[in-house]
């Protein structure tokens, strides 16, 4: 199914220029866009993030730390049909109409010992998830365990007030058992989104919430 989806790209102008594969956007840096979600939990007053943790079968930054859904937006799809994945990561059912809108981000993230260039139209969004981890199921080719860390925390890390966060949730191993988790975790830990990316999404998170 990878091998095979089609996504529009656009220049640097941010102006459609036709349909590409997703390996061809990223082997010559095009710009395309995503859709990104952000599941957020409050209790009592304290805010809580989920992440996911990438499948160690990922081709691209496997067992890292990441947005808890995300994905491209396909050449026939709209920005409200990304919410498919939501469902098809994590097995938790949202409309779109739950979304809280952030707005898009643009950025761009280079990987040079694979040839790996990520330009994201980035169409950002929070969901208020009153789940438990028992709630969530899996895809495993993509996602292999969900963590919570806390809202004020991940904000330290990546403002660069702290160098490690506490996460808790799960792992699941080859076996498809669940591991509990947690640990502490420093900013090698997730996803190398640019920093500007996660500094603006704890802005507009902050905002909204």
């Amino acid at each position: 199914m990878e091998q095979t989806e089609m996504i529009k790209i656009f220049d640097d102008n941010k102006k459609e220029i036709g349909v590409a594969t997703r390996e061809e956007a990223h082997s010559k840096g095009f710009w395309h866009k995503t859709f990104h979600c952000w599941f957020y939990n409050k209790d009592n007053g304290r805010v809580s993030m989920y992440l996911q943790k990438r499948s160690n079968k990922k081709q691209d930054y496997p067992g890292l730390l990441d947005i808890t859904a995300a994905g491209h937006i396909l050449s026939n799809e709209t920005v409200s049909d990304g919410v498919r994945e939501v469902t098809e990561e994590t097995g938790i059912r949202v409309s779109f109409s739950d979304l809280i809108p952030l707005g898009v981000i643009n950025y761009c993230v280079t990987n040079e010992d694979i040839g790996f260039i990520d330009k994201e139209i980035a169409h950002v969004f929070l969901y208020e998830a009153n789940h438990s981890f028992d709630d969530f199921r899996l895809s495993l080719e993509e996602v292999s365990g969900i963590v919570k860390v806390d809202f004020n925390d991940f904000s330290s890390l990546w403002l660069g007030k702290t160098n490690e966060i506490k996460i808790e949730g799960f792992d699941t191993d080859q076996s498809g058992e669940r591991l509990y988790v947690c640990k502490n975790v420093g900013k090698e830990a997730f996803v190398p989104h640019e920093l500007e990316y996660y500094k603006r999404v704890i802005y507009l998170m902050g905002k909204a919430i």
